[in-house]
């Protein structure tokens, strides 16, 4: 077995079935995305962010975004806010409604977020931070984590210093993305401020992330960095089944070959999904999106994604998938890699 995979995976008083997670991502990973994803079992999903002033006030779509069924755990949840006190509020309103994990955005760099001192924009008050944490802490049982990226920019790198912070103020866990405010998602990840803030963890478990899309950029930042976990983040769209193929890849077992028809089935099923939950008009909105995730290596794509792009109705978008042209491909497994096209 990989020395870097863990199975178990011990996070505070929780087990987890492995060290391999799935990242919240704003606007995709909704209810029907986690049903898929559960069927390959991750190590800890998330649902999308929420912002803790929401929560505390009872707002009806803050906890619509917080749905799961018993298929998901372990789930964890992640909140975005910048109080202390309404932290503490927030994570046991968290805690009771049955998540496993609650996590810390201290990382998001879009400026709806940042406008307020949330997010990213916490990064230049880093003794806030711990004391927002320490909040959370003492208000639940559940383990809390903390996700945050390396600095605003690369003049201030201080997640060594957040990490140091976040161990101090009872965290279980540190996300590390290896990018700054600055940068968003343009450039690769540095993972070298990852490993320095492994250097400097004592307790706490260090989570990579950053450019990680398959087993062979797991096994490279496990090595470069010893980082006890990792989280994938865009490379689990279009590839629920990611976690599965990187814990083949470090236990040097047969990869799963996945053709076009498999892919075509799996977007089928993530439609069933869209279908049973949400309304009708929604379900063709997300679909248009959803649809050019999984099939991207046919002789069909280009004209798939024009007429998905357009449909109005889940009756259009299912008979499209059904009618989906395999073409020329139809034998060759779709490619590794997935970029986010929503």
């Amino acid at each position: 077995m990989s020395k870097h995979l863990q199975q178990p995976f011990q996070l505070g008083d929780i087990t987890l079935p492995n060290n391999i997670f799935y990242a919240p991502l704003a606007g995709c990973t909704d209810y029907p995305y986690r049903k898929m994803s559960a069927l390959y079992s991750p190590g800890l999903m998330y649902c999308e962010m929420v912002k803790m002033d929401a929560l505390v006030r009872h707002d009806p779509g803050t906890f619509h975004i917080l749905d799961y069924d018993h298929s998901m755990h372990p789930i964890g949840a992640q909140i975005v806010g910048s109080k202390p006190d309404v932290a503490a509020q927030a994570a046991k309103i968290i805690e009771d409604l049955g998540f496993d994990v609650l996590d810390l955005n201290c990382g998001c760099p879009v400026d709806k977020v940042t406008k307020d001192g949330s997010g990213s924009a916490m990064l230049k008050t880093p003794s806030l931070i711990g004391d927002v944490i320490a909040n959370m802490v003492a208000a639940v049982k559940i383990p809390v984590t903390v996700k945050i990226r390396a600095g605003w920019d690369e003049k201030n790198i201080i997640a060594p210093q957040i990490t140091k912070i976040a161990e101090q103020a009872g965290a279980k866990a540190i996300c590390i993305h290896g990018r700054t405010r600055m940068q968003g998602y343009k450039g690769p990840a540095n993972w070298d401020w990852i490993k320095q803030c492994k250097d400097v963890a004592t307790t706490i478990k260090v989570i990579g992330n950053g450019d990680i899309v398959d087993g062979t950029s797991v096994k490279k930042i496990f090595e470069q960095t010893g980082c006890d976990a990792v989280l994938v983040a865009r490379g689990t769209m279009g590839h629920p089944w990611v976690g599965d193929d990187i814990i083949r890849f470090l236990l040097e077992e047969e990869k799963t070959q996945r053709t076009i028809e498999d892919c075509r089935q799996a977007l089928l099923k993530h439609f069933q999904y869209t279908y049973d939950y949400h309304h009708p008009r929604r379900v063709a909105v997300d679909m248009r999106r959803v649809g050019c995730w999984y099939l991207k290596k046919s002789s069909g794509t280009r004209g798939f994604r024009d007429l998905i792009s357009k449909a109005e109705s889940p009756e259009t978008v299912r008979d499209l998938i059904l009618n989906y042209p395999i073409g020329e491909s139809e034998d060759e497994p779709i490619e590794e890699n997935c970029e986010r096209e929503c």
